[in-house]
Order: structure tokens, then sequence, then C-alpha cells
């Protein structure tokens, strides 16, 4: 599955680029998951294990811009992350906030 399926594309000078999105906060709730990190997690592998879903990866990166590196599927081993609960009210402000 690729992890940019759902990002929007436009054409420049001819080149199918992507158009830069804009993220929305994710809330914080009471449902939320706690999880701690081992070898070999990655966002998309966490995203298909809570969600059914790996290109929701972002998601969890999102919800988690204070401890991990932002550019990488990646995450380091032996931190405690946050995986929401809802993804539907995050899915539908992403697409309020890029359409």
């Amino acid at each position: 599955m690729n992890r940019y399926q759902n990002i929007p594309k436009t054409k420049i000078e001819g080149k199918e680029v992507y158009i830069t999105s804009r993220y929305p906060e994710v809330p914080l709730s009471e449902n939320d998951i706690y999880v701690y990190t081992s070898i070999g997690d990655r966002f998309d592998i966490l995203a298909q294990q809570f969600y059914k879903d790996s290109s929701l990866w972002w998601i969890i990166s999102i919800a988690n811009t204070d401890k991990l590196n932002q550019g990488s599927l990646i995450i380091p081993e032996g931190i405690q992350i946050r995986i929401p609960y809802n993804p539907q009210g995050v899915i539908s402000a992403f697409n309020l906030i890029n359409s």
C-alpha cells in the first residue's frame, strides 16, 4: 500500500506533483490507547494493527509530534506513544482543511 495514496496531486509544468497537505491537531480522548514501542515498530504497522488500515499511519504520527521524527515511519524503541481512539474524526478534519 502506498503511504501517499490519499495525498492530492496536481500537474505543474507537465509533471505530476503532490499538493502540500495540512494536518489537523489530534484531540485527546479518554479512550486513546497508550503503548510502549518495541524493536521494529512502525507507524504503518501500528495503524494496520489498531485501525486495520496502514494508510492511516499519519494519524499516529501527528498525535505524537512531540516525541518522534516526523520524517520517518520508524519509531524509536522504548517510548510511550498515543494511538488515537477515533481516526474517523481526524480523517474528517483532514478532509475539511484540505478541501
